[in-house]
């Protein structure tokens, strides 16, 4: 049984800054080099922006030591993360977009949906994410493993994403 999360991170920027971030190259870079301190290899693996808009492909390795026991217990070597996430064209009313975390011979799946608006303060991201693991018995530990991570990295992210916006289209 897949599990589901709905996050929103707030924002005193407008959408249309948080989108040109997004859309820049140099953003996903300084990303990858901020987990770089949790995740020693962590790299843009593809880029591309453009009129129709975004897509990049993130990789993050976690090598099996740094990984809790119930999920040493799934994975024998090294886990390599790789992300996708995409933005639709900008839109003014709500900017849609995907995103979705894959392991290789992995015991499940991450998928989830984004999008970008507006508020009266500044916009909010929204992700609505869903989780799944193959595996009877500890699927749900691991399911919610899982989402508790994702948490703390969707607020991790929204603090570099505040910080990187002021600091670099102010």
């Amino acid at each position: 049984m897949a599990r589901r999360l709905s996050y929103s991170a707030r924002y005193e920027h407008p959408a249309e800054k948080l989108y040109q971030a997004q859309m820049q190259r140099q953003y996903w870079d300084d990303l990858m080099e901020g987990f770089r301190e949790l995740t020693p290899i962590s790299h843009v693996e593809e880029f591309d922006s453009g009129s129709g808009g975004m897509r990049v492909v993130l990789q993050q390795t976690l090598t099996r030591d740094m990984l809790p026991s119930i999920a040493q217990t799934v994975m024998k070597k090294d886990m390599i993360i790789t992300r996708v996430e995409t933005l639709d064209a900008y839109d003014p009313a709500r900017t849609a977009g995907t995103y979705t975390a894959s392991i290789p011979a992995g015991p499940g799946s991450l998928t989830g949906d984004q999008e970008l608006f507006d508020t009266e303060t500044g916009c909010t991201i929204r992700k609505t994410t869903e989780v799944k693991v193959y595996l009877p018995f500890i699927n749900g530990k691991l399911e919610q493993l899982m989402l508790v991570n994702l948490v703390d990295l969707f607020r991790g992210e929204a603090e570099f994403t505040a910080d990187w916006v002021a600091a670099n289209l102010a």
